[in-house]
């Protein structure tokens, strides 16, 4: 059996609805998704109603930050993509923060040594702050994509098919 819902958005200036009957999650997220990116609710505190097959449930006030994080959660199911809501401020261990990144724990401790990472002592353990270590992985990112696009460059320029 399938759900029906419906999004009802209501800001100071526009009224959308969407009725949908989607087969998957990544289905309902994206028709989700959508309705929210088309409303105008950029610099306003939105009221959002849920339905349900039982009826109605009293509207909520987000502010736009809080929608926004909604409508990345979203996008990212649309996709297909797996969601981690973390709250910040928040700091990682080095043992956690090579987890995210998918590294081993001494290549964050070299990083960290390096000053490529900052940190903070707690005792003996460092304590990484989840925003820097976002700016870190952004960076490496960056520096992957110019890496790989030089080996490209440097390949077509000799010849080389890759």
């Amino acid at each position: 059996m399938q759900a029906t819902g419906a999004i009802n958005m209501n800001t100071a200036d526009s009224t959308d609805k969407v009725r949908s009957s989607p087969g998957t999650a990544a289905e309902a997220a994206g028709l989700a998704y959508r309705a929210l990116a088309a409303a105008e609710h950029r610099d306003q505190p939105v009221y959002i109603v849920m339905a349900s097959e039982a009826g109605l449930s009293p509207s909520i006030q987000l502010p736009p930050e809080a929608l926004a994080a909604i409508e990345d959660v979203l996008r990212a199911m649309s996709q297909g993509l797996e969601v981690a809501v973390i709250q910040a401020p928040q700091e990682l261990s080095t043992q956690d923060a090579a987890n995210y990144l998918n590294v081993s724990r001494p290549f964050i401790v070299k990083e960290i040594e390096a000053g490529r990472l900052p940190c903070r002592k707690v005792g003996t353990h460092r304590r990484i702050e989840f925003s820097e270590l976002m700016k870190y992985a952004a960076k490496m990112r960056t520096d992957r994509d110019k890496a790989l696009d030089d080996l490209a460059a440097s390949s077509r320029e000799l010849g080389l098919e890759y």
